[in-house]
């Protein structure tokens, strides 16, 4: 599940350069039965299958022993966990290795969830098959916040959610479309107005479609009187 994703675009660059480094353990290499078996059905009933504590217990430490890191955040995907956002995506990136356990089907032995991670993590309230997509996420999103990661340093700081707002609208060639044009102070060479422009855009858009998230934004006075217009034109 996890060649697709990690063997293309922007992951595969970063791992091709060295400045990050992938690996997938199977905690099937760590059962003691010949049938690989790391789930089994669950005391007192019920139907489902519930990941094992031994092949997991015994797969984190091989992990944590065989890397020896100490500035490592153990996670483990779970719906219990707190919801995953930009400024989680920025702190694990503080991180030298991170280490996110994925569960599947009916869930893990909650002795693992007490034991082993150093905090859980969701990516959304509905439900998922297994924790591979949301390891993947979180991958993606941390992996951006590395320097050297993205192709422009000014990339993350202009994405959705970086500074607590959405992003500003994009354009590109041809300047006009089936009439469609571009608009034109971003063609005007002068870059202070089209900054000003973004900021302005990036605090309406969030205005109109994810207002709640103005209530975390970092805003300055003028964001603040440019946001009470749009409120007293609403």
């Amino acid at each position: 599940m996890f060649d697709g994703p990690f063997g293309d675009s922007i992951i595969k660059r970063a791992v091709d350069n060295g400045i990050l480094e992938i690996h997938i353990t199977n905690p099937r290499d760590f059962t003691y039965d010949k049938h690989n078996k790391v789930d089994d059905s669950p005391f007192g009933g019920g139907s489902g299958m519930v990941m094992k504590p031994e092949p997991v217990f015994r797969a984190a430490r091989s992990v944590i022993e065989s890397t020896n890191i100490n500035n490592r955040r153990v996670l483990l995907m779970s719906p219990a966990g707190k919801t995953f956002t930009q400024e989680k995506a920025k702190e694990l990136a503080e991180y030298d290795q991170l280490i996110i356990i994925c569960g599947h089907y009916e869930g893990f032995d909650a002795r693992i969830a007490e034991h082993i991670p150093d905090e859980e993590i969701s990516i959304g309230d509905y439900v998922l098959t297994g924790g591979e997509l949301p390891a993947m996420v979180i991958v993606d999103s941390v992996a951006r916040m590395i320097p050297g990661v993205l192709g422009s340093e000014e990339s993350a700081p202009t994405d959705s959610f970086y500074d607590g707002l959405l992003e500003f609208p994009q354009y590109t060639r041809p300047r006009d479309y089936h009439g469609m044009t571009v608009p034109e102070i971003l063609i005007s060479g002068d870059h202070a107005k089209i900054d000003e422009w973004r900021r302005n855009e990036s605090l309406r858009i969030t205005f109109e479609k994810r207002p709640e998230l103005l209530e975390k934004a970092k805003l300055t006075e003028k964001d603040k009187a440019f946001l009470s217009s749009l409120s007293a034109n609403k």
